[in-house]
């Protein structure tokens, strides 16, 4: 009996040894094709010149004339960490996986809005393992240019709101028919959600509403209101005419 338990112990640490070695191989595999897919990127759109490429666009809003609600939303829905990493967040990639093995969805990918700024501007939207080392590189690498601000600015004048808005600015006059410094709170709330699914949240206003509904419970879980505030804007939000 000894023996078989000793032989089973044996045969575990090995397969579990194995298994360490083929994760590492694997890692180093897609570390060298992804900083290779990010190389290749930056040939086509060199880091140096991405904000002003971005920044020159026609209806580009700057930082100082988004209103601080929606900055705060945003943040809290999408990277409530994002003033304090350096472009990837060890943290948020780990509680992602740790929600990922939980739920068996893996639709929680712990991307930062770095990240997210350089899938949008530098890669397609393909997902696979390379791309997302390429994107991580990618990140490293703008977050050393820029400053929060002008990587902030530069995402939310990318990122895709549904009906054909791309960018703050369009999305306030195609959703709300003003520039982005005149909305109000509620209105901050439902632009910041529809990101993370531009055409469901686009074509229905009720599923528009739900999900920033959601974004002010992140809001209070990340101190960006207190819980009166809370309460008060998502009477705000469920009050607010959508489409």
């Amino acid at each position: 009996m000894h023996t078989v338990f000793r032989f089973l112990r044996q045969l575990l640490l090995t397969v579990l040894l194995l298994a360490l070695l083929v994760l590492v191989a694997a890692g180093g595999y897609f570390a060298v094709t992804g900083h290779k897919l990010y190389e290749s990127a930056i040939q086509v759109t060199p880091i140096d010149t991405l904000y002003s490429s971005i920044s020159s666009r026609e209806g580009f809003v700057p930082y100082a004339q988004l209103p601080q609600t929606y900055i705060n939303a945003v943040i809290s829905a999408e990277d409530s960490r994002f003033t304090h990493h350096k472009g990837v967040d060890p943290v948020s990639i780990a509680r992602a996986l740790v929600t990922d093995l939980r739920t068996g969805s893996f639709a929680e990918g712990g991307s930062t809005i770095t990240q997210q700024l350089a899938k949008n501007t530098l890669f397609t939207q393909e997902k696979h393992l390379a791309r997302k080392a390429a994107e991580m590189f990618a990140a490293l690498a703008i977050e050393k240019q820029y400053n929060k601000e002008q990587i902030f600015e530069m995402y939310v004048n990318t990122i895709y709101f549904g009906s054909g808005h791309y960018g703050i600015g369009e999305a306030a006059q195609g959703y709300f028919g003003k520039p982005t410094r005149e909305l109000t709170r509620a209105e901050c709330v439902v632009l910041a959600g529809l990101p993370n699914a531009p055409s469901v949240y686009a074509a229905n206003g009720d599923l528009a509403r739900k999900r920033a509904l959601v974004v002010v419970e992140r809001m209070e879980r990340a101190k960006k209101l207190t819980h009166t505030q809370a309460l008060e804007l998502r009477d705000e939000v469920s009050a607010l005419p959508l489409w």
